[in-house]
């Protein structure tokens, strides 16, 4: 009698990969330095004036969230290069994908220019922008001054 092979039962996330929009495939969050000073924070918030970007703070470590889908992200939501797929993409484990867990848990998440406009104002008080507006004043005077020359 021939003997068969005995089928692998389904992975437990096999059910779950099927049912994947590819939202890990969608963006890509780099590392960015502790901001410490109102400059750095102004820097944060010139990143978030440009379109499908975010800010997060997740375990005390700040990110740039990019929202750019990969080109490879095909429209049934599968890799269209997943045999030759980067190695960030091979190591990437389902267990607390995006499709599985909806808390990221961030301490932090700014969508806006605005958000850090308005967290700055706490953080550093009221009038944290009045010392741009003064040296913006500065220049235009200086500037004035060498035009009358």
């Amino acid at each position: 009698m021939a003997k068969t092979k005995k089928k692998k039962a389904p992975g437990k996330n096999q059910g779950r990969c099927k049912q994947c929009t590819g939202l890990c495939c969608r963006y890509f969050a780099l590392p960015i330095e502790t901001p410490e000073d109102p400059d750095d924070y102004d820097d944060i918030r010139w990143y978030l004036s440009h379109t499908q970007t975010q800010v997060f703070v997740e375990d005390g470590d700040w990110y740039l969230n990019v929202l750019n889908p990969c080109i490879y992200l095909g429209p049934d939501n599968r890799c269209l290069n997943y045999e030759k797929r980067p190695k960030i993409c091979r190591t990437y484990k389902t267990d607390n994908c995006e499709l599985t867990s909806d808390d990221y848990g961030y301490e932090l998440h700014f969508t806006s220019d605005k958000q850090m406009e308005e967290y700055m104002k706490i953080k550093f008080g009221p009038k944290v922008f009045e010392r741009y507006d003064a040296q913006k004043r500065k220049k235009a005077k200086s500037k004035s001054k060498r035009k009358t020359r």
